[in-house]
């Protein structure tokens, strides 16, 4: 239990900046709803499901591998002068090629009227690239507290940023020359382009995040180990694969929807942004997974050298599906009170929510069970089966969304995630056995599930809502102690 309660603490650590920095960054969620027409955000939620597919191209797998190779290696300072020049290499020619191209690229985006957007963007993944390496080594030094400060910084100015744009600028200009900072807004502020603040916005606060980084640079003992680097890149590049075709079951939906939609290109783009705008709501799940592995990346790498490392494994993912379900339920329960986190013509896709909801944490599950592969040195695998769920997200937008809408690419989403899930279980067991609890991780999603349902029979009052997420936990209770009256089957 040493090494769970060891996982827990680090958990809560990183989970309260990731959950403050989480709610902190989301808050930009109503601003932009509440402020921006449907089809405006859809530009915003566009260009970033490129910048999230471009980023993992840049960085290449080279943080999932520093930590590997720092476990295993016995200088680690040779994992990090060599994984940080590698990215630096990479990073400063990506930059370089990306701007002599860069109008070419806003002309196949279709924003060849909006150069600047590209512009902004190759620069903000230039900086983020060159960020990862450093805070992945506060990571694996368990600096908890530097790592915090400086995400909650990143997202503080972002948001400060933005409040100041959005909000701030305009009514400066709307008031006029009366205004004591009217000369100063409008020397650099234009009414009716406010998307271009949000990337600037962006911008400035990773550039700042870098700078605050290159310490960690400036007293590395620089050494380049040409045969690591070659283990390292060999380790990586199915990475880079497992985590591209990662992210296009999340991206790729966004990417197609205005194309494939059955409307105009302008209906197309609001749909876009309606889809986008609720996914947010989605990501409650994403907080949960992504502050899970700010804690699981270097834990279970470290834990693999003890003897009964499989047993915590199971014991993990345990539960975290129980967790993650209720939250699930949790968000669905009060989705009367949380829909006011976008804003009134967003609200027409909420229905998304829920299969979202199930998707990503289907995508938790999957991170767990990822690990087999990561600890086996057989990232091959991963490679495989995030490819297939990639070719089912792609396909199944092609096929659904004509007909269904966002409906039919938040379940391409869902397919994309729970088949790679299946598959990665059925090879784990094959090639790195870990006992986990079947039966838990296929109770307590079909549970809360069928609890949801339910609830879409009766009225949303707070009583009932409290009545069935407390009947979840009894559940859950009862099933985990030795009453057993639903004869649950421990594996």
């Amino acid at each position: 239990m040493g090494s769970l309660k060891k996982l827990i603490g680090q958990t809560a650590i990183y989970g309260l900046s990731s959950i403050v920095g989480r709610l902190l960054n989301y808050l930009l969620v109503p601003l932009y709803t509440y402020t921006l027409p449907a089809n405006e955000y859809g530009v915003v939620t566009e260009l970033y499901s490129y910048v999230a597919l471009v980023f993992a191209f840049a960085l290449y797998g080279m943080e999932t591998t520093f930590f590997r190779f720092s476990e295993t290696e016995s200088k680690p300072k040779k994992v990090l002068s060599t994984s940080s020049i590698s990215v630096l290499a990479s990073t400063l020619l990506f930059l370089l090629t990306a701007y002599v191209f860069r109008v070419d690229i806003a002309h196949f985006l279709g924003y060849q009227n909006h150069l600047n957007y590209i512009t902004w963007f190759i620069y903000i993944i230039g900086f983020e690239a060159l960020s990862a390496i450093p805070f992945a080594y506060l990571r694996q030094q368990n600096k908890a507290l530097n790592f915090v400060s400086l995400k909650l910084l990143n997202i503080g100015i972002t948001l400060s940023l933005n409040l100041f744009f959005i909000l701030y600028c305009p009514q400066v200009m709307a008031t006029g020359e009366s205004h004591f900072l009217y000369s100063f807004v409008s020397s650099f502020f234009t009414n009716g382009h406010l998307v271009q603040y949000i990337f600037i916005s962006n911008l400035i606060a990773s550039g700042i995040t870098f700078l605050l980084l290159l310490p960690i640079y400036k007293n590395l003992k620089f050494g380049f180990h040409k045969s690591l680097w070659k283990q390292m890149i060999t380790y990586a590049l199915p990475i880079l694969v497992v985590n591209i075709t990662g992210l296009i079951p999340i991206s790729i939906d966004k990417i197609l929807l205005p194309f494939l939609y059955s409307g105009s290109a302008e209906e197309g783009m609001t749909q876009l942004g309606i889809y986008g705008a609720n996914a947010k709501i989605a990501v409650i799940m994403m907080l949960f997974i992504q502050t899970f592995r700010y804690a699981a990346d270097p834990f279970f790498f470290a834990e693999a050298k003890n003897k009964n490392a499989k047993q915590t494994y199971a014991r993990v993912m345990h539960w975290f599906v129980i967790l993650g379900t209720f939250i699930f339920l949790s968000t669905m329960m009060f989705i009367n009170i949380i829909q006011y986190f976008v804003g009134a013509d967003y609200r027409e896709g909420l229905m998304v929510v829920p299969v979202l909801l199930m998707a990503n944490l289907m995508l938790g599950i999957y991170y767990n069970l990822s690990f087999w592969y990561k600890l086996s040195s057989k990232t091959i695998y991963g490679a495989w089966f995030s490819s297939i769920g990639a070719v089912i997200a792609i396909l199944l937008n092609i096929v659904l969304v004509p007909v269904y809408g966002i409906m039919g690419a938040a379940w391409a989403v869902f397919a994309a995630y729970f088949v790679p899930v299946i598959l990665s279980y059925l090879y784990g067991n094959k090639y790195y056995p870990i006992p986990y609890q079947l039966s838990s991780i296929i109770f307590y999603p079909v549970f809360g599930s069928l609890l949801f349902m339910v609830s879409q029979y009766f009225d949303f009052n707070m009583l009932y809502q409290m009545f069935t997420l407390l009947f979840f936990l009894l559940t859950a209770f009862v099933v985990e102690t030795k009453i057993n009256p639903f004869k649950i089957k421990r594996d």
